[in-house]
């Protein structure tokens, strides 16, 4: 008797998967739980497991696929005994899915009317929402012309560069060297010795948001340099008791998490949410820890923050960065946040500003703890000292939060870290 087997809820806010790799294929026999299809989506990697022992008879998605939850996937025949031939192909086996890598094929004609409302998935009428993007302007790839959220992308890059400059009154004219009629942007064309990498679906997905944050929100940013010394020294004094009890390292990403915790139960306009012409000021904070995986880039969650300890929290970032690096993330782990912390490394890692994870309205980058010469003013009197330094640099949506307050909660931050007043 043949079986569907579907796409399943992946979490709470994934509606949709891309399909990365198939692990069997048509005619294959195969028994309960065993992985049939790597499926990745906006949060997590996953593997669909086969719900009973059987034969493939088909597979309906091909790698690369965006499918719905709920899509079919394959068919399995629970009665055969052995493996058998692969069914015929049929043109409409990928009616369900959603994606540009299938051909869309023709459509008749539709008379256009103003009541008719476009096609398009929950993802893409969300995105186009909060970018405000018509979606009666932007053309679906999907299944019968849907609208998909690579198509919302594809617009909102390409609109931009689509609108007439502004033209002034007197312009120089062109000298003879100069470039006429530049476009907007230019694609490369590739050159003898050049390799080719394909994007992988995680490092598609990650190139979508990065491109989406950037138009949505009007990123600005401000730098702050922290004394790191009594951080030092406190971690340097429990270091070796601390690992003894607790079974793991105590890093300096415990301490400054700690001290954003504080500062945004202050300054709530940083732990928010732009909602249409309103700005939603967040209850809870749920704070986003971007971490490096083999895989690519990951933003673990840990919930309720301010509820934890130093050592609490110690211990809620090592079980995430640890589950991180061992593909054990649910997607409700990485899910939720409302203001993310990014440390890319200590090699090299001075300052920079990362983009902000939608849609939160602000991140915090950390570079490396560096010792530098710095000037210590006491009664009057200046004086050199060899202080560990690092910078700390906010990535904030203009739309949510003015400079001032960015500028505060940032203060804030070195206040707490620099005078380290932390029960451990």
């Amino acid at each position: 008797m043949p079986i569907s087997v579907e796409l399943p809820s992946l979490g709470e806010s994934v509606v949709e998967g891309t399909v990365s790799r198939w692990l069997v294929a048509e005619g294959d026999t195969v028994t309960v739980d065993q992985p049939l299809v790597e499926v990745t989506t906006d949060k997590v990697d996953a593997e669909i497991p086969s719900p009973s022992a059987g034969v493939i008879l088909s597979l309906q998605a091909q790698e690369g696929d965006v499918v719905q939850v709920g899509a079919v996937l394959a068919q399995i025949d629970t009665e055969a005994r052995g493996s058998a031939p692969p069914p015929e192909k049929k043109p409409e086996a990928v009616a369900s899915l959603v994606g540009e890598t299938a051909a869309p094929s023709p459509a008749p004609e539709v008379v256009k009317s103003d009541l008719a409302e476009p096609r398009a998935t929950p993802v893409a009428r969300r995105m186009a929402e909060e970018a405000r993007l018509p979606l009666e302007r932007i053309e679906g790839s999907g299944s019968g012309g849907r609208i998909t959220k690579q198509d919302v992308l594809r617009h909102a890059v390409e609109a931009e560069p689509s609108r007439p400059p502004a033209v002034m009154e007197e312009q120089p004219k062109a000298s003879q060297g100069s470039v006429k009629n530049t476009p907007a942007y230019a694609r490369y064309t590739l050159q003898s010795g050049d390799r080719v990498v394909p994007m992988s679906p995680v490092r598609r997905v990650i190139a979508e948001h990065m491109v989406y944050s950037k138009h949505t929100s009007p990123h600005v940013g401000t730098v702050a340099e922290i004394d790191m010394s009594a951080v030092d020294q406190l971690r340097r004094s429990h270091k070796q008791a601390f690992k003894e009890t607790h079974g793991f390292s105590l890093t300096y990403l415990p301490f400054i998490a700690h001290a954003v915790v504080k500062a945004l139960r202050e300054f709530p306009a940083l732990n928010a949410s732009v909602l249409e012409e309103a700005i939603v000021e967040k209850r809870a904070i749920h704070i986003g820890l971007a971490a490096e995986t083999d895989r690519g880039l990951v933003v673990p969650v840990v919930r309720n923050a301010d509820r934890f300890s130093l050592t609490g929290l110690a211990a809620e970032i090592e079980d995430l960065v640890e589950r991180a690096r061992s593909r054990r993330l649910s997607a409700d782990d990485l899910s939720g946040g409302t203001f993310t912390i990014s440390n890319p490394g200590r090699q090299g890692n001075l300052y920079g500003f990362a983009i902000i994870n939608q849609p939160q309205v602000g991140i915090l980058r950390v570079g490396e703890i560096k010792k530098r010469a710095v000037v210590l003013s006491s009664g009057g009197q200046d004086s050199i000292a060899i202080r560990p330094m690092m910078y700390a640099a906010l990535s904030y949506d203009h739309r949510a939060v003015d400079g001032a307050p960015a500028n505060a909660f940032l203060y804030r931050v070195r206040e707490l870290l620099e005078a380290a007043e932390i029960e451990i």
